[in-house]
């Protein structure tokens, strides 16, 4: 009999208010939202749940999707919500920014999106501006970056994004006449 020895990475939470104490677990089933602390139900976990039981739990319960999950799943039940998070099983796989900007813009989601799973230094400002606000950080370069209050990214902007800008009007370029003033 083998034993596994290898030792999972440290995940903390990080959000733009520095590294906080996560009050929510990942739960497989109902049983989970027993107790004070928040539980992040699967996809499919979620769905099983009765309103009377949303309802119940309201402001303790989040659910988890994958990239491969329809967001339009959980549409009709965001006000029941408190969390989203978004898994990022692989650094490339990006469909998880879609739907943290859809949440924002068209579904006006107003609670916590979270990023979870394969969270890079260089990503975070990219997650920020899609529209996440809390990240699970395993990575030791972005914990150690992030500790050094380092975050990074460029300060200027060329496209639009769920935070409002702070220099000048969104598309601006698009409102400009192309043709030379007569």
């Amino acid at each position: 009999m083998t034993t596994d020895t290898t030792e999972k990475p440290l995940t903390r939470l990080w959000t733009c208010d520095g590294f906080q104490i996560d009050g929510w677990r990942y739960t497989d089933s109902i049983d989970g939202l027993a107790g004070n602390e928040g539980s992040i139900l699967p996809l499919e976990a979620f769905l099983s749940l009765t309103q009377e039981m949303r309802a119940r739990h309201a402001n303790r319960i989040g659910v988890l999707l994958q990239p491969a999950d329809a967001l339009e799943a959980i549409v009709p039940f965001l006000s029941d919500l408190a969390v989203v998070a978004l898994a990022f099983p692989a650094f490339g796989d990006g469909r998880s920014y879609s739907k943290a900007a859809l949440l924002r813009t068209r579904h006006s989601y107003g609670g916590t999106v979270r990023a979870t799973g394969d969270v890079l230094i260089d990503q975070i400002p990219l997650m920020l501006r899609a529209g996440f606000d809390a990240f699970e950080v395993s990575n030791p370069t972005a914990l150690a970056r992030l500790e050094e209050g380092r975050l990074g990214g460029l300060p200027l902007h060329y496209q639009p994004s769920n935070d409002a800008s702070e220099v000048g009007e969104r598309y601006s370029w698009r409102r400009m006449s192309s043709r030379p003033a007569a």
